[in-house]
C-alpha cells in the first residue's frame, strides 16, 4: 500500500479524534475468547480467512473476527479506539505510523512475548529491523512488504518495434536517460501517428504517451522517482532508520527530478496531475503504454479486459536495480484484554503455514521468502509471473522505508512544495529548502 495514502488517512485521523467515541462493541477489544483484528485490505481480509481453519485447529476455543474498513476511515477508527480504549486486539499497520503510536504508547513492545514463547524472527526475510522504535524495542511481527514494477501493454510494445526484453532490460542514468528514455519515446505517439523518436512529433497533442507520470507529490517516490534516483546509491534518509535530515538536497536526487520533470516537458509522459485515473485505467484506455506502479497491483492491473499488461522490473541504473521497500506488521493494543490468544493469532499470522495459505492469491508479497516462493508459483500456474518480485527481494534490490519521527508534519509540509516543482511554480532551488525544512521537523 502505498505511504501517501496512509499519511493521509492518518491526517484524517487525528483531526477527527477528539470528536469521534467507540468503534463499536463488536470490533473492540472486549476479553473473552475472541480476537479482534483489523486490515484496510479488503483483499488481504479474504486471503487471511485461508488462515483461520488452520489457526482454529492448532488453538481451540480462540475465534478470530477479522474486520476490514476502507483507508480513508481505518486509521480513524483506530484513532477512536485508542481515545475510548476499545481498539481492536491487534491490527494491521504500516511502518511510517510506527512512530505515532508507539510514542503515545498506544501499541505494545513484543520483546518479553517473544522471549517467553520463543518465537523466532529470523523465520523472516525483510521487515523485522522496520519495526524496531527508538527504545530499540520490536513492536511489530512482519506481514508483507511491497515494492514497485513496471507494468506494459503488450501490444503497444509490438506495435512500437519492440519485444518483452526490451522493457524487461532497461537501463537508466540521469544523463541521457539510458535505453530507458529511448523505449518510452519509442512507445510514445501523437495523434497523427508520429512517434517521440521520429521527426515532427507533437509534444502538445500525444494520444498515448510512452508512460505514466513518473511525477509524484508523495515524500518518498515509492512509485514514480525513487526506483530512479536510487540506482545512484541515493536513499531517503541520512540513516536507515529515525533520520535527522532526508535527502533532498543531494546532487544526484536533484539531477534525478530534473530528469523526471523533463519527460513531462518532453511530452514523452503526461504533466503533473494531467491524468487523475489509476495506472490500470490509463493502460486499459491506451492512455499510455507503461506504468510504473505498486507490487500490490499486479494481480488486478494485469486482468484488464481485453488487454495484455507484462510485468518487468525497475530500471537498472549506474550502480543496478534499487527501490524502496515499505513494510506492514501485526502491532497488537496496549489495551488488549485477551493478550495470550492475540500473541497466539499475531505469531499464527507470522508463520510460514499462515504466510504461504494467505499469499497464493498474491493480495500481498509474504516477508517469509519460502511463502514467497508457493505465492510466485502458484500465481505461475494461473498465468502470471512474478518472479521477479523474488529476483528483487533475492539479490538485495531493496531496502526499508525508514521509520521516522512527526512523520505526518513532513507529509504536510513536503508534499505542496513537491507539487509546487512539478507544476513548473517552483524549480531546483526548492529542494534545499526541503532538505532543511526535514532536518528542522526530525529534530522536534
Amino acid at each position: 500500500m502505498k505511504i501517501s495514502r496512509i499519511a493521509t488517512a492518518l491526517a484524517l485521523a487525528g483531526l477527527a479524534a477528539a470528536s469521534l467515541t467507540a468503534c463499536g462493541n463488536d470490533d473492540s477489544a472486549g476479553g473473552g475468547n475472541t480476537v479482534n483484528w483489523w486490515t484496510w485490505d479488503e483483499r488481504q481480509a479474504a486471503s487471511y480467512q485461508k488462515c483461520l481453519p488452520g489457526f482454529q485447529q492448532a488453538n481451540p476455543g480462540i475465534t478470530v473476527k477479522i474486520s476490514q474498513y476502507a483507508v480513508e476511515d481505518y486509521f480513524t477508527k483506530l484513532t477512536a479506539g485508542f481515545v475510548s480504549g476499545s481498539a481492536p486486539d491487534a491490527f494491521q499497520n504500516s511502518v511510517p505510523l510506527l512512530g505515532a503510536y508507539a510514542g503515545q504508547g498506544q501499541i505494545r513492545a513484543l520483546d518479553d512475548l517473544i522471549a517467553k514463547s520463543g518465537y523466532d524472527l529470523s523465520v523472516f526475510d525483510i521487515g523485522v529491523d522496520s519495526w524496531k522504535y527508538t527504545d530499540g524495542k520490536q513492536y511489530g511481527i512482519p506481514l508483507d512488504w511491497a515494492a514497485a514494477a513496471i507494468y506494459f501493454n503488450q501490444d503497444k510494445v509490438t506495435e512500437a518495434g519492440l519485444t518483452a526484453n526490451d522493457i524487461a532490460t532497461m537501463t537508466w542514468n540521469p544523463d541521457d536517460g539510458g535505453s530507458f528514455d529511448k523505449v518510452v519515446a519509442r512507445l510514445t505517439v501523437d495523434k497523427k501517428g508520429v512517434r517521440g523518436d521520429q521527426p515532427g512529433f507533437d509534444k502538445k497533442n500525444v494520444a498515448t504517451y510512452g508512460i505514466g507520470s513518473l511525477a509524484a507529490s508523495d515524500f518518498n517516490g515509492q512509485t514514480s522517482w525513487n526506483p530512479f534516483v536510487s540506482t545512484l546509491g541515493w536513499r531517503l534518509g541520512d540513516k536507515p532508520a529515525w533520520p535527522t535530515k532526508l535527502e533532498y538536497d543531494n546532487p544526484d536526487f536533484i539531477k534525478t527530478l530534473e530528469y523526471v520533470r523533463g519527460l513531462g516537458d518532453r511530452g514523452l509522459m503526461p504533466v503533473f496531475g494531467q491524468l487523475t485515473a489509476a495506472g490500470g485505467q490509463q493502460l486499459g484506455s491506451g492512455a499510455v503504454a507503461m506504468v510504473q506502479g505498486g507490487t500490490w497491483d499486479a494481480t488486478s492491473i494485469t486482468k484488464i479486459p481485453g488487454v495484455k499488461v507484462g510485468v518487468a522490473p525497475t530500471v537498472q541504473g549506474p550502480k543496478g536495480r534499487a527501490m524502496i521497500s515499505n513494510s506492514n506488521a501485526n502491532n497488537i493494543y496496549v489495551g488488549t484484554k485477551n493478550l495470550d490468544a492475540t500473541w497466539k493469532w499475531v505469531t499464527y499470522m507470522g508463520s510460514e503455514a499462515c504466510q504461504s495459505a494467505a499469499g497464493v492469491d498474491a493480495t500481498f508479497l509474504p516477508s517469509i521468502a519460502a511463502s514467497l516462493k508457493v505465492t510466485v508459483d502458484t500465481q505461475a500456474q494461473q498465468g502470471l509471473d512474478i518472479s521477479g518480485f523474488v529476483n528483487a527481494l533475492n539479490n538485495g534490490e531493496l531496502y526499508p522505508a525508514p521509520p521516522t519521527a512527526n512523520g505526518q508534519e513532513v507529509v504536510d509540509t513536503i508534499q505542496p512544495l513537491f507539487e509546487a516543482y512539478f507544476t513548473g511554480e517552483r524549480n531546483k532551488d526548492v529542494f534545499p529548502e526541503m532538505a532543511a525544512k526535514t532536518r528542522e521537523i526530525l529534530a522536534k
